[in-house]
């Protein structure tokens, strides 16, 4: 990797500055789930190990308007940080201001300070002005200037170009380098797109091909074949004339499907069957079919002969990426699919596999195969960046060795 990494960076009594990404989920003042906290663990414990002052910066949710600022603030993840570090965190319940230069030049070495959620820059005095997530220059300057060196450890903000990543980075002069967990998803994503070992599988599900167009155009020419589940699978059906009853169809991305299977050939793997239902709900009465799907029924799921089709693209794969769902896999009746693909997955011992995607991430963890699977991917936006093979704002900012 070309990057510079928290490894080459002198630590010893220096202010690192650090992007997380600590968007948790919070209910009434308590974490509900603290995985990307314990994802950043390894950096920052290296930066105070080695003697330098972590100020941790991250945004959580959105904020658009001054009421959403109290509901929002990263007090709870400072707490939960601290029981996680067993030591004390220092939270600044301010994004910028003498209060904040004060804390920090309290900091001792191996200190840990978290700085108020970076999107209440976005509202200032009621104005929505998207000081963050705009990249305001003099933000991104002040920032950097509370700092001796900049550690970004946030991949799931890299496809973004903010304050708090590019514009830290930016005003560091050479001194921005890469996080262990932002050196793994570079190494991994990086390896599998460019370099993959062959058979190359690529899985794509979720609802629309609009959303995944560009990842499965750039993977064409990667990849040994894509895997298509998921709603978007019915306008590749449409595009190819058979019949797909009430289905999610996208009809303004028909003319692309087209074009898409005529570039892919025998590359692209449709659904043979597929579980239908007569409405778009769990109870509904379902039953499983090949080939047209008659009006009145939606299909929701890939059928039985569909996943057996696609474990057998996938038993001599030697490295997979999976981004997004089979079916409706929030709807228990419909996440067969979805399931069986992850389960199918944790057999594979002798390939690379990496998962990016909420709901793909959710099945894998669900069965409890996450740990025989290689790679993880903490960003499900910044990954499918990546697997389209545009740049990312959050990578090319940081220096190179």
């Amino acid at each position: 990797m070309a990057k510079l990494t928290v490894e080459d960076l002198p630590l010893e009594g220096k202010k690192v500055l650090m992007r997380v990404d600590f968007n948790v989920p919070i209910k009434d003042g308590v974490v509900g789930d603290d995985n990307r906290i314990v994802a950043a663990l390894p950096t920052i414990k290296y930066v105070i190990d080695h003697g330098g002052r972590a100020i941790l910066f991250s945004h959580l949710g959105r904020v658009k308007k001054e009421e959403d600022k109290p509901g929002l603030s990263m007090r709870p993840v400072a707490e939960r940080l601290s029981n996680l570090l067993n030591k004390p965190v220092t939270f600044v319940p301010v994004t910028e201001g003498k209060q904040l230069e004060d804390a920090i030049d309290n900091m001792n070495n191996g200190d840990v300070l978290l700085v108020q959620n970076t999107r209440y820059e976005d509202v200032k005095d009621g104005e929505y002005v998207k000081r963050e997530s705009g990249n305001d220059p003099e933000l991104g300057k002040y920032w950097a200037s509370l700092g001796d060196v900049f550690v970004n450890d946030a991949f799931g903000t890299a496809h973004r170009k903010h304050a708090s990543n590019v514009g830290i980075a930016t005003n560091m002069e050479g001194k921005a380098a890469a996080g262990y967990l932002m050196e793994k998803e570079i190494k991994f994503l990086g390896d599998a797109v460019d370099n993959p070992q062959r058979p190359f599988v690529a899985i794509l599900g979720g609802a629309k091909v609009s959303d995944k167009i560009g990842v499965i155009d750039h993977l064409l020419d990667k990849a040994d074949k894509i895997i298509i589940g998921g709603g978007m699978a019915y306008t590749f059906y449409a595009a190819k004339g058979i019949k797909i009853g009430n289905s999610l169809v996208e009809k303004d991305k028909i003319d692309v499907a087209k074009d898409i299977l005529d570039k892919a050939g025998d590359k692209l793997v449709l659904p043979i069957d597929n579980v239908v239902a007569d409405k778009f709900n769990n109870d509904a009465d379902t039953k499983v079919v090949e080939g047209d799907i008659d009006d009145g029924w939606m299909a929701l799921d890939i059928g039985p002969k569909t996943i057996k089709q696609y474990e057998d693209v996938l038993k001599d794969a030697k490295t997979v990426v999976w981004n997004g769902p089979m079916g409706v896999f929030e709807m228990p009746n419909f996440a067969k699919g979805t399931l069986e693909i992850g389960k199918f997955l944790g057999t594979l011992t002798d390939a690379t596999t990496i998962v990016g995607g909420g709901d793909s991430t959710a099945a894998v963890k669900q069965l409890g195969v996450a740990d025989k699977l290689t790679h993880i991917s903490t960003g499900g936006g910044a990954s499918l960046t990546y697997l389209e093979g545009k740049e990312l704002p959050g990578i090319a900012a940081i220096s190179e060795k």
